[in-house]
């Protein structure tokens, strides 16, 4: 039993940490993605492999016995949420939709946060602005303010991401502002 104010680590880090390999990966994807540092990328893929590991599970039960009514409700469950954050993309037919979770990549979370998304839909000029933007809580979702860029953003409440309150001072406005004042 751990101390209830210090939280338990939600990553697992890499087994081999000097792998030329994996760091020049991990490298793009930082800045492709504007993030801070590695271990966002080592939380996104923990995020990954638990969902992958509760499948792998509900897929042997599956294929062993008769499944339960319970593990075939987790199961859907399970799709659905990832379904609603988007990250698991609407297929038409019914089969292969356990494979595809199976086949996720770290990238298909990483275009769910909301620093993405809102580098996306185009509040910021660059991929490092839209963190400052929502740390300094000038980004809500649902009129809500958040400031945690790495806040998995739903596919309804994508289209409700906006400025909280006016938009923050751009330099265009800035640059207006002082050409009126002289």
């Amino acid at each position: 039993m751990g101390h209830p104010k210090k939280s338990k680590k939600r990553y697992e880090k890499p087994r081999r940490p000097w792998e030329m390999t994996r760091i020049k990966e991990e490298r793009e994807l930082a800045e492709k993605y504007g993030l801070k540092n590695k271990r966002e990328i080592w939380k996104a893929a923990s995020h990954i492999k638990k969902y992958q590991r509760q499948i792998r599970a509900i897929l042997a039960e599956i294929a062993g016995i008769k499944p339960t009514e319970h593990t075939l409700r987790k199961k859907e469950a399970i799709l659905a949420a990832l379904r609603r954050r988007g990250i698991l993309k609407e297929s038409e037919g019914a089969s292969g939709k356990e494979e595809d979770v199976l086949a996720l990549t770290v990238e298909d979370l990483l275009e769910r946060r909301l620093q993405t998304r809102v580098f996306k839909k185009g509040l910021s000029k660059s991929i490092k602005h839209a963190r400052q933007l929502i740390v300094h809580g000038h980004i809500a979702v649902n009129g809500r303010r958040v400031t945690i860029p790495s806040y998995i953003v739903d596919v309804e409440a994508e289209k409700k991401i906006g400025h909280y309150g006016e938009p923050p001072v751009t330099v265009e406005a800035k640059v207006e502002a002082a050409e009126v004042a002289e």
